[in-house]
């Protein structure tokens, strides 16, 4: 009864109030970014050597190997380009276990896929695992402080998850709503036995302290490069739980991609698309998401 008498006030401050949960969460990405691009180093560079692979990958953007590859070294696989080991900003060699040689190979697939001038977002693989060994590898991070700010980060985002904030007007948003948010929410609180509190109202929900620390525990147990996986995905969806639901493989990428597509294809289900806008998101949003979901599917599938 009391959402057929809701008056346009109050409407609007619910709009309001969504628009700033999103802008918040946007605001708080810059701060997770991932760093600068990397690219390859020589495994062994001579003394009085001209300007390092990096360098001048970064000064010039130009593509200067002709083919990359994988190699087995000490039980782990490694990325070389023409015979050079690919590192990281800080000159860390990026080195995979066994059992990821997939990943090592998709990792030297995206190198290899390179036009002749290079572009940052086309390698998304490189950045994510730059990320987790520059950045979330408390045995390789320059600064071990971030791990943990940005564990911070992350959890930031379930007090105002968008997934928990639920409308009831207009009735493709409540259908979008109903298909796309409630599967993760319910898969979450099955499979890690936590409850999680929704909300259709403009003021925030507190969710249950136990749910936060169980779901703080599952983040700070996290390997480097699972981290940094969990933190892409949830600046890109702009939720900690769809985030959380795709690296845990719970969710597909299209599942996380329309999950996170939910506010604004309702707006465009009335407005109509903008484009170069809205379709151009979108694809950065599968592409980020993609990333994610490679990275991690070595997982266990639940």
């Amino acid at each position: 009864m009391f959402s057929a008498i809701r008056t346009t006030s109050q409407r609007t401050s619910v709009c309001l109030a969504r628009n700033l949960r999103i802008a918040n969460a946007t605001t708080r990405s810059f701060h997770c970014l991932p760093p600068r691009l990397q690219v390859a180093e020589p495994a062994a560079a001579a003394a009085g050597s001209k300007e390092s692979a990096t360098n001048k990958a970064e000064r010039t953007m130009k593509r200067f190997w002709k083919k990359a590859s994988i190699k087995l070294e000490d039980g782990k696989y490694v990325v070389q380009l023409d015979g050079r080991n690919l590192r990281t900003p800080s000159k860390n060699k990026i080195m995979l276990s066994a059992e990821r040689k997939q990943l090592a190979q998709l990792l030297a697939a995206e190198w290899d896929g390179q036009l002749s001038n290079l572009k940052p977002h086309s390698l998304p693989l490189t950045s994510l695992l730059s990320r987790a060994i520059d950045g979330l590898d408390i045995g390789a991070a320059e600064d071990p402080s971030i791990r943990p700010q940005v564990i911070d980060k992350l959890m930031s985002y379930l007090e105002t998850d968008t997934i928990c904030f639920h409308e009831d007007f207009p009735e493709v948003l409540v259908e979008l709503q109903g298909q796309h948010w409630k599967p993760i929410l319910q898969w979450i609180e099955k499979q890690y036995n936590v409850e999680l509190k929704v909300t259709d109202g403009i003021f925030q929900v507190n969710q249950p302290q136990e749910t936060k620390d169980t779901l703080r525990k599952l983040v700070t147990d996290m390997d480097p490069l699972e981290l940094a996986a969990l933190e892409r995905a949830v600046i890109s969806s702009k939720s900690f739980l769809i985030g959380l639901a795709l690296v845990k493989r719970g969710i597909t990428v299209e599942q996380a991609a329309q999950a996170s597509h939910v506010e604004v294809n309702s707006q465009i289900d009335r407005w109509g698309e903008v484009e170069d806008s809205h379709d151009v998101e979108k694809e950065y949003i599968r592409q980020a998401l993609g990333s994610v979901a490679c990275v991690v599917m070595h997982n266990p599938k639940p």
